[in-house]
């Protein structure tokens, strides 16, 4: 069976979270089949597999909407796509499109990379839920990362085709820390600063926390450190790196004391999986999808409560409470991994190709 998955949406510099799953899924996936990959910019290559690929055009550009008549030529049992976006007229092969949250329903800011006549159909496109379907009804099956959008995609009837788990997972071969070391007095931050995800709260709730050290990791524009820089409380520390490389987030994930997120919504949360992975407890906000991830393995706090995020820090100052927390998230961690995954997927392609075969397609 020879899959092809679609790698148009890795990053040229750095990983975001489409990009990773991408990446992640088909390093995975080509242990077990024979897969391929799609790119639009040689430059993706430098955070892809060691895979076939074959370049055609970015997923962006009009020449989407005839993307079959080239994949076709590549005699692709199943493509995959990590988005629901993919050109699908006149496609000879299975082809699964992937769902990963509902977020942008609720919060309809579109990702900044994107050029603004695609921001103004991203805001358009979720006004209502009909484009939607439309788009995942074009699959033979749809794919999402987690239970709960699972759930949401049923409640809103978002698609008539079968929809299946393909997990996320934190990257591959890391090392747990000693739990016995304890942890330096610092709190992580890694994700966007969209609004929904709720920054505010832990920038406000430093002012509780004297002596801990708060770092904000990921790019930021600079008029967004500037909207969230008056709100920092005086003497608190709070550093914004403005992007750090995965080897210093690994590095500042083994000394912390904790990876904080207080989102009020969330399609999975892989810093959660991240930090767990390596030991590191996790204090996150009290919404479905965080409760999926994270079990009991992480502190729970309300995402509008500054004093209840406080307090949650302090509960790791003790040694004792702090170890149970690393070894907990361990355990957590221990569930995901993205050869799993990668089962996931390839039995999702087999029941595709046995489908369409009793179809006569």
């Amino acid at each position: 069976m020879k899959i092809v998955i679609d790698a148009r949406f890795t990053r040229t510099d750095h990983h975001d979270g489409i990009s990773r799953y991408g990446s992640s899924l088909i390093a995975a996936a080509a242990k077990l089949a024979d897969v391929s990959m799609l790119i639009s910019d040689p430059r993706q290559l430098t955070l892809l597999p060691d895979v076939p690929y074959t370049l055609i055009n970015s997923p962006l550009s009009p020449m989407e909407l005839f993307v079959a008549r080239k994949v076709n030529n590549l005699g692709a049992d199943v493509v995959v796509c990590p988005m629901q976006t993919m050109g699908s007229w006149g496609r000879k092969y299975g082809l699964v499109l992937t769902l990963h949250d509902m977020i942008y329903y609720e919060n309809p800011t579109p990702p900044g990379f994107l050029p603004a006549p695609v921001r103004l159909l991203w805001r358009l496109y979720h006004k209502a839920y009909w484009p939607q379907r439309l788009l995942l009804n074009r699959a033979d099956t749809v794919a999402t990362i987690s239970q709960t959008t699972r759930a949401l995609m049923a409640k809103y009837r978002l698609t008539n085709r079968p929809v299946r788990i393909v997990s996320n997972a934190p990257q591959p071969d890391q090392q747990p820390r000693n739990p016995d070391d304890g942890a330096e007095r610092s709190l992580l931050y890694m994700g966007s600063f969209m609004p929904y995800k709720n920054v505010e709260t832990m920038i406000t709730g430093m002012a509780s926390l004297p002596g801990y050290t708060l770092h904000l990791l990921s790019r930021i524009t600079p008029q967004r450190l500037a909207e969230l820089e008056v709100l920092v409380p005086p003497g608190a520390d709070i550093i914004f790196h403005n992007g750090v490389s995965d080897p210093e987030y690994t590095a500042m994930l083994q000394r912390a004391t904790a990876l904080v997120t207080l989102s009020r919504a969330e399609g999975y949360g892989l810093p959660l999986v991240e930090a767990m992975s390596v030991g590191t407890p996790v204090i996150a906000s009290d919404i479905p999808i965080f409760r999926e991830v994270g079990g009991d393995a992480v502190r729970y706090v309300d995402p509008g409560s500054p004093a209840a995020f406080a307090a949650a820090v302090r509960e790791l100052d003790d040694d004792v409470q702090w170890r149970e927390a690393s070894l907990l998230s361990v355990k957590r961690a221990g569930q995901f991994s993205w050869d799993d995954s990668a089962h996931q997927l390839v039995a999702l392609a087999e029941e595709i190709v046995a489908r369409r075969s009793a179809q006569g397609k």
